[in-house]
């Protein structure tokens, strides 16, 4: 689910604080980019702009591993799939992203930053999604 720079109530990211109520959002003015601050004090800057990105962007990064910040520590989430996910009228369609992460990494539904060394850092609502072979899957839908 991409971030919203503009919300429904016509203000910065306000869907996306809707989504995430334990997030404050505000304005990077150098570099015009959301950041999102986690009440727990973290800061996060997502370097890429979701909207722009499509389903050819991580086809080839499939089975690499993209490091996730989480609260208490860095977990390797490994992409396992790339999937269509229809016309939602995003440029280039919709698509879902699986990663699988280690057993012992389950973790709650929420906006984490994922980085990539080609991609960057990508601030991803990550939905677990049960068990994923011998970890944990987690699943980042783009509509």
């Amino acid at each position: 689910m991409p971030l919203s720079k503009q919300g429904a109530q016509g203000k910065p990211g306000a869907d996306l604080a809707l989504r995430c109520p334990s997030a404050i959002l505000s304005r990077g003015v150098a570099h015009g980019v959301l950041q999102l601050r986690h009440q727990q004090g973290h800061r996060m800057t997502s370097t890429v702009d979701l909207a722009k990105l499509h389903i050819d962007d991580f086809a080839p990064h499939r089975d690499v591993e993209f490091p996730m910040q989480a609260a208490d520590r860095v977990v390797a989430l490994k992409l396992a799939k790339v999937e269509p996910a229809g016309n939602s009228g995003r440029p280039g369609g919709a698509f879902s992203l699986l990663f699988a992460a280690p057993k012992e990494a389950w973790l709650p539904q929420a906006i984490y930053p994922v980085r990539h060394p080609a991609l960057g850092v990508m601030e991803i609502f990550l939905v677990p999604v049960g068990p994923l072979g011998d970890g944990n899957g987690y699943q980042a839908v783009f509509t």
